[in-house]
């Protein structure tokens, strides 16, 4: 049997990168899978190679900043599929300045999809969690072992580190691990484990070589993203692997929080950065 057999996961920002290797891998492990992403079409491309792949998932587009997005997206995991066992909150984008050069709304925005996003999917999830534990204590009268469920945060070694002019983006990954920690704490009891994985430098349209004017769209607005190749070359120099790590070394740390092996780790943090943090 596959280890995620008849286990339900969320994962938001799976349309592209990280989030969507993920999905993937998710899938190939017998969840169904949730798929949000900011734009429609990302989700439905990792849908379609999921169902190419033989496994079950459903598009779930939006922006994890709207009001209400949390309690729709949990919704969808137990409407459309029965539960919701597995939460990751990846989605995420970077706006960076210096102390003196961020702005009330540049401040405002990295909080608000870094950290309050998962907090308000946190509060959506909370009643499911607490019905099912309920039920599953009554269950246990007659043997039945309580299910584990699992929420992986996204952090950074910006987060756990600091960065240099990444002031709003480092402070929402390092709430993160607050966050992350206090909710081991609370959902403990309910049979959940919460950490978090910290992102080293991995190889996405965050971190493509700049060639002009590389941006993303976000609410409108454009965001120049990207590196140079000389910050690449340098940042490849300082790490012991000598590369930047693939969508698919991203996914592999997060899913060791997803899979069974891990039902006794909660609380932790690890960082995923090719040992630039050791």
């Amino acid at each position: 049997m596959k280890r995620l057999e008849g286990k339900v996961a969320l994962v938001t920002g799976a349309g592209r990168g990280a989030g969507a290797a993920l999905a993937l891998k998710l899938a190939a492990e017998g969840a169904a899978v949730v798929v949000n992403d900011l734009d429609a079409a990302p989700a439905e491309e990792t849908v379609a190679a999921i169902a190419a792949g033989g496994g079950r998932a459903l598009a779930f587009a939006g922006d994890v900043t709207r009001p209400g997005f949390a309690e729709d997206f949990i919704a969808t995991g137990v409407n459309g599929f029965g539960g919701a066992d597995i939460v990751v909150n990846n989605a995420g984008y970077i706006w960076n300045a210096g102390v003196g050069a961020t702005t009330d709304e540049q401040w405002d925005a990295m909080q608000d999809v870094h950290l309050k996003a998962a907090f308000r999917i946190a509060r959506a999830w909370n009643p499911w969690l607490v019905e099912r534990a309920r039920a599953e204590a009554a269950d246990q009268q007659e043997g039945a072992r309580r299910q584990a469920r699992k929420m992986v945060n996204i952090s950074s070694v910006s987060g756990t580190h600091g960065a240099w002019k990444q002031i709003g983006y480092s402070a929402a990954k390092a709430g993160l691990i607050g966050l992350t920690k206090s909710l081991a704490r609370e959902w403990g009891p309910l049979g959940v484990t919460v950490n978090a994985v910290a992102f080293g430098l991995i190889e996405t349209r965050l971190t493509q070589v700049i060639t002009g004017e590389t941006s993303i769209e976000v609410g409108g607005r454009r965001h120049r993203v990207g590196l140079t190749r000389e910050i690449l070359d340098n940042l490849y120099a300082q790490t012991p692997l000598r590369r930047g790590g693939t969508p698919e070394d991203a996914a592999g740390a997060v899913l060791l929080f997803c899979l069974p092996e891990s039902d006794y780790i909660t609380g932790q943090i690890i960082e995923a950065d090719g040992g630039v943090g050791m």
